[in-house]
């Protein structure tokens, strides 16, 4: 099954995606069995993220070839990191690269994990059983702000630098799957989805030992490979079995500030 959350009338409301339309629900699919309360046409659907997280977890290192490019040690055991809900961005929607932005900006194609039960202390099948289903993200990075910042607070958290949809699916084998990286149509990276130095549940148990997950979390897996983005740009993430996330990429607006520069 495929959930979603669309725009209509300006306001956010899940869908259960089918092959020609989306129906609408009266609730998150998540906490229940919401009723069909009416249809939009797929082709016509404005999405959103699929779900707003109340925590929204990531990993970073999680691939062995990413880590050999970057030159750090293999991790010993899993650990987390968190990133902010402003920077989350629906499918079709731009990516807007700051004015400011010099240098790498970079895409990340990666697994999502959705969090559908409360864990704490959990083992490792009651990890797997919680997981409701899967989605798509890309972690969008500004790697000069990244090095010269003292946290990822805008060269990963920037708004639109994380694209997630474009909807949930909950019946696939997300580790047995195939992320391909493309750019204006031209494959730039694919890769076995889990060859993971941890899993998704490795993490889950690690994190449950100290730190409360919820329904609704998610779970942002890392990449192992990453590629160059310029404004005008459309990137496609596309992970089998689950779909395929399309954004364009554009230049911020110019803006025009007075008076909120410090002396």
């Amino acid at each position: 099954m495929r959930y979603a959350r669309v725009s209509v009338g300006g306001r956010a409301v899940w869908g259960r995606v089918g092959e020609e339309d989306v129906e609408l629900l009266s609730g998150s699919p998540i906490d229940g069995a919401p009723d069909v309360i009416g249809t939009v046409p797929r082709a016509t659907a404005v999405w959103l993220p699929p779900v707003v997280p109340p925590v929204f977890y990531a990993v970073g290192m999680n691939y062995r070839r990413h880590i050999e490019h970057a030159g750090v040690p293999v991790p010993e055991r899993p650990e987390v990191g968190y990133r902010a809900n402003n920077a989350l961005t629906g499918h079709l929607s731009p990516i807007v690269k700051p004015r400011e932005v010099e240098g790498r900006f970079e895409a990340e194609p990666e697994l999502v994990a959705v969090i559908g039960r409360t864990l704490r202390h959990a083992t490792y099948d009651e990890a797997r059983a919680a997981v409701f289903g899967w989605t798509i993200g890309n972690d969008v990075s500004a790697r000069a702000w990244q090095h010269q910042d003292r946290t990822f607070w805008r060269s990963k958290n920037s708004d639109t630098f994380k694209p997630m949809g474009p909807w949930i699916e909950t019946d696939v084998d997300a580790l047995a799957q195939t992320t391909t990286l493309r750019v204006n149509g031209e494959v730039r990276a694919a890769f076995a989805t889990g060859d993971m130095v941890f899993d998704p549940f490795d993490h889950l148990v690690e994190t449950t030992r100290h730190v409360t997950v919820h329904p609704g979390d998610v779970l942002w897996m890392g990449a192992e490979a990453t590629c160059q983005l310029e404004p005008g740009d459309t990137v496609h993430v596309e992970i089998s079995g689950i779909g395929v996330l399309s954004n364009p990429v554009r230049l911020e607006d110019p803006v025009h500030l007075e008076g909120n520069h410090r002396p």
